[in-house]
Parts: structure tokens; sequence; C-alpha cells
């Protein structure tokens, strides 16, 4: 898609950062300029949030995969993927492997019959935030995406967070579009097994979004994976704890 907003910083290698569901670059407002200390960082706006157009047709995963390709234009790049993000990175891999030198998944799994998904009440609470304004639904579904009483002992940090995502705010259509997005890619189950870039697996034990079980069979599946697992951490890793998050990445990419 043309008309991305996209954005560069630092020098090295290639390093591309994709965001999850309904977010924009500003995910990774704690973890793109520690990552530029290092590598040239391309973070960008996913099709439908921040300053990237809102497309009016449907698209899929491999669509938004195909966004990041061009965004590549034939450079070869580490890629970290945040859960949607991680299902753009899988789809990236396996459409264009020669794009990609290291991944990273987080948060993140392969979809398929053994996708385990989030609890119903988790479900309910964004089901209902659809019908609530974008402030709304952003402070009532985020607390979700930490582990259970995070939000609640840290209340300037979520403020921080809310901030950040309101200062573009994702409109209905496309939270429904990268839903739509998502549960066509659980159901056509990639096979992850034809991935041969060395991977990192990151999942928070205590993710409601996206069920640890789905990191570890991620894991499990992947020919040339590292499997890290983090207690006390919920979805939204690098937001959680991006100090963490940060170091895990760069010690994989150095090693």
């Amino acid at each position: 898609m043309t008309g991305l907003h996209v954005e560069q910083r630092g020098d090295g290698e290639t390093l591309l950062l994709h965001q999850g569901l309904g977010q924009g670059l500003w995910a990774w407002r704690d973890s793109a300029p520690v990552f530029a200390e290092h590598f040239r960082t391309i973070t960008f706006d996913t099709r439908g949030t921040g300053r990237s157009p809102v497309p009016d047709e449907p698209y899929g995963i491999d669509d938004l995969a195909d966004d990041a390709a061009q965004i590549l234009d034939g450079r070869a790049a580490h890629v970290v993927g945040f859960s949607m993000g991680g299902y753009v990175a899988i789809t990236l891999a396996l459409a264009h492997p020669e794009l990609v030198h290291k991944l990273v998944l987080a948060g993140t799994g392969a979809g398929g019959p053994a996708r385990v998904p989030r609890q119903q009440h988790v479900r309910d609470a964004f089901a209902a935030a659809l019908r609530m304004s974008p402030e709304e639904a952003r402070r009532t579904t985020l607390p979700y995406t930490f582990a259970v009483g995070w939000a609640e002992a840290n209340p300037e940090r979520v403020e921080e967070i809310v901030a950040a995502s309101l200062e573009h705010p994702t409109p209905l259509r496309t939270i429904e579009a990268h839903t739509e997005a998502c549960y066509a890619f659980y159901n056509a189950a990639l096979q992850v097994e034809h991935i041969e870039a060395p991977t990192l697996v990151v999942h928070g034990t205590d993710d409601l979004i996206v069920p640890t079980e789905n990191g570890r069979e991620l894991a499990r599946r992947l020919p040339n994976a590292r499997y890290v697992e983090l207690p006390g951490r919920g979805h939204n890793l690098m937001l959680q704890d991006p100090e963490m998050f940060n170091e895990l990445v760069l010690e994989f990419l150095a090693d």
C-alpha cells in the first residue's frame, strides 16, 4: 500500500518493527530509540492506524506482509513482530525468506487447530469496547493487555500509554479489519515449519490476549527457535517491561 507513514532512525543492519492489532508505531516508543543505537530501525503505522491511510476495501495479513516487503524495498532485515505483527512477520518470512535475517516473535502464535483462544470474559470486554469512543475503548481494554493488576499499580505509566495511543486514534473500521485479518490468519494455519530464519519467541506467562500456550506451540513448531517465557508479564511485553524486552531482543540479534 502506498502512503504509509514510515520512520527510520539509526545506522547499521536493518531492523523492522511491526506492532499489534490497532496499534500504530507509538507502541515502540520505549524500544525503537534503544534499538536505533545499534540498528537502522524502521517503524511505521500499519495501514489504517496513525498517519497511514485507512482503506475502505478489506485486506488480510498477507496484504500487511506485502506492505512490510514494500517498505524493506529489497533490503534484508531482522524483523520483530508483536501479536498481529507476529502474524505479519511469519507471513513475510514464508513469502519472502530472502528479506528476513532473524525473527523475534512476541506475544503471538501460528493459528491453526492447536490455537488456544482468549477466555470468554476477555472476548466480551473487547466486544463491548467496539461500542465505545476511542478513549473509552482504550481505557477499558488496556488493562487486559498487561498482567492482572499491573495497570492499577502503574497509573502514571498507563496514562502515558493512553495519551500516546490517542494522539492519532485508530478508527473502528480498522479495528474490525485487523480483527477479521487475524481470524483469517488463524484459519489459514500456515506451515511455520518451513521458516528457516533463527527465531526468538517471547511470551508472558500472564498473557490474556494470546494465551501463553500459543507461544509454546509456535516455538515447538519452528525449526530454529529459542523460547523465552517471562513470568508475571502480560501481552504488551514491550510496554509493560521495555527494559527486559529490549535486552532480550538485542542479546538475540547480537548472538
